[in-house]
C-alpha cells in the first residue's frame, strides 16, 4: 500500500512483516549496489524516520538507552561498535552567500555558482535529477544503518532561507546536512561547536530538540562560546582575492579567521579515546583548539594539533582519518607533518589511493578527497563509496571489510559518510591508544 511504501513507523521497534515494504527495501538496496540480506529483517530499536509524501525524511523522537551506558550518549573514538547516530537532512538546504569565509574554503571555479544562487534552495540551484539522486543517497544510507541495528535520528528541518541579523552581520542560513561539523561527542558529553561561517550561526536550532532530549535522558551538554563573527574575526583581505592570492596567503599561514576569539567546527577534530587530534583550518583557529583543550583537560583528555599543507583547509576528515587502533589513513596530497611521531607511538600511517571520482562530476563544495570520508561501523567494517574500489582494497589489505554504498551525489554539497553523520553512541569506554612512553608526548603535538 502507499502507506507501507511511504512511511517508516515512528516507534522504538519496527517489525518488517509487510512484504511490500520488504520489496521496496530490496529495490532500494539493489539501486545502491549493496547486497540485501533477509537476515537484517528483524526487530531493531528505531527512532522516528517518517517519510513525507515528497519522500523527505521528517523528524523523530529520541532514542533508547543502551544497556551498557547510563547516558544515551557515549562515544569516545571513531571505531567502537556503532549503536546510535544522527544523519543529516538535505531538506531546506540553502546556498550561502559568497562571504570571505566561504571564499576561503571553496574552489574558485565554484565562486560564480555561489554568487548567482546565494539564498536559493540547493534543490532549485542544481540539476533536479542530481538533487533527487542526492536524496536517494541519504535515504539509502539511513536504511543501511537501520538494517545494521543502529538507531538513526535526524535534525529538524528549519527555514534556512530566512535572513537573520545579529549586532554585527546579516545572513541567510545554510543547512543541517552535516552534523559532524557541529557536534563533537566526547564520552557522554555533547559539545556544540561555535561554527565559523556566518551562514551557520543559527544552525544549532535544527539540532536543539535532539540535544535537549539527550540532556534530559542523562547526557552532558556543553555549548562553546559563540563568536561575534565580526570584522575582528574575519580577515577582510579575503574579500577580494583570487585563487593565486589565496594560495599565497596560505603559504604564509594567513587564514581567513584571526585569533581575536575562539572559533571551531567540530569536524576539525578526530577522536582516539584519551587523545583527540585537531587541525588549524579556515574555520578553526588556535584559540578554538586551546578552548577545547582546556575544557577537556580535567577529564584527562589530551588535544593535539596536527599540521598539513593545504590551500583551503576545512575539516580534517578528508585529510587524516583514524580507522582503528594502530591504523590511520592520510591524504597523500597533504600528508601529516607529524606522521613519524604517530608511527613512533605505535601507529601505522598509510596513504589513501587517488580518488576515482570522474572529473565531470560536480562538486560545488568539497573536493575529490571526500573519497576518504568514510565511517566505521566497528573495528572491522567501514562504509565506503561503492565506486572507490582502490580504497576498498586498501581497507581489505589492512583487515577491514568495506561495505560499498553510493554517496557520490551527496558528496556534491560538501560531505561524505563521516560528514553526513555524527555518532552518538558507540559501545566502549575511554582508553589510551598511543604509546607516548618514549619521552612522553612530543612538544610539537601539545
Amino acid at each position: 500500500s502507499n502507506r507501507t511504501r511511504n512511511y517508516l513507523k515512528v516507534t522504538t521497534a519496527f517489525k518488517y512483516n509487510f512484504r511490500p515494504a520488504i520489496l521496496e527495501r530490496e529495490k532500494m538496496f539493489k539501486s545502491l549496489g549493496t547486497s540485501f540480506s533477509t537476515t537484517y529483517l528483524k526487530t531493531y530499536p528505531v527512532t522516528g524516520r517518517r517519510l513525507s509524501n515528497s519522500g523527505a525524511f521528517q523528524s523523530y523522537s529520541v532514542t533508547t538507552k543502551s544497556s551498557s551506558h547510563s547516558s544515551p550518549v557515549c562515544s569516545w573514538n571513531e571505531w567502537d561498535p556503532l549503536e546510535a547516530i544522527i544523519v543529516g537532512t538535505p531538506e531546506g538546504a540553502t546556498v550561502p552567500k559568497l562571504l570571505p569565509e566561504v571564499k576561503a574554503c571553496t574552489a574558485s571555479q565554484q565562486w560564480k555558482f555561489f554568487e548567482e544562487n546565494a539564498g536559493k534552495l540547493w534543490a532549485d540551484s542544481i540539476p533536479r535529477k542530481h538533487w533527487q539522486k542526492l536524496e536517494d543517497n541519504i535515504k539509502g544510507l539511513v536504511l543501511i544503518l537501520q538494517n545494521e541495528g543502529i538507531e538513526v535520528v535526524r535534525p529538524t528541518p528549519i527555514d534556512f532561507q530566512k535572513e537573520y541579523q545579529t549586532t554585527d552581520f546579516k545572513s541567510t542560513g545554510f543547512y543541517a546536512a552535516m552534523p559532524r561539523d557541529f557536534l563533537l561527542i566526547v564520552g557522554d558529553e555533547i559539545i556544540e561547536a561555535t561554527m565559523t561561517w556566518r551562514s551557520r550561526f543559527f544552525e544549532y536550532v535544527a539540532y536543539r530538540p535532539l540535544i535537549i532530549q539527550y540532556w534530559r535522558d542523562g547526557a552532558q551538554w556543553t555549548t562553546a562560546p559563540k563568536p561575534i563573527c565580526g570584522s575582528n574575526l574575519i580577515d577582510k583581505t579575503y574579500e577580494a582575492i583570487d585563487e593565486v592570492h589565496r594560495n599565497s596567503l596560505m603559504n604564509s599561514y594567513q587564514y581567513v579567521t584571526t585569533e581575536s576569539e575562539p572559533c571551531f567546527d567540530a569536524a576539525d577534530f578526530i577522536r582516539a579515546g584519551r587523545d583527540i587530534f585537531a587541525q588549524r583550518s579556515q574555520v578553526t583557529n588556535l584559540a578554538g583548539i586551546d578552548w577545547l583543550r582546556r575544557h577537556l583537560a580535567p577529564k584527562g583528555i589530551r588535544v593535539h594539533q596536527l599540521t598539513f599543507r593545504d590551500a583551503r583547509p576545512m575539516h580534517i576528515d578528508a585529510t587524516f582519518c583514524l580507522v582503528k587502533p594502530g591504523l590511520a589513513i592520510q591524504n597523500p596530497d597533504r600528508p601529516c607533518d607529524q606522521a613519524e611521531i604517530l608511527r613512533a607511538a605505535g601507529w601505522k600511517v598509510v596513504n589513501a589511493p587517488p580518488p576515482l571520482i570522474k572529473d565531470d562530476h560536480p562538486l560545488w563544495l568539497g573536493s575529490k578527497w571526500l573519497s576518504m570520508n568514510t565511517i566505521m561501523l566497528d573495528e572491522k567494517r567501514v562504509l565506503v563509496e561503492k565506486e572507490e574500489t582502490t580504497l576498498q582494497e586498501l581497507y581489505r589489505a589492512n583487515g577491514v571489510t568495506p561495505i560499498p554504498v553510493s554517496m557520490r551525489y551527496a558528496n556534491s554539497i560538501g560531505g561524505g559518510f563521516h560528514c553526513w553523520t555524527s555518532d552518538i553512541r558507540r559501545r566502549g569506554g575511554p582508553q589510551s591508544y598511543f604509546d607516548w612512553s618514549c619521552g612522553g608526548i612530543p612538544e610539537t603535538l601539545v
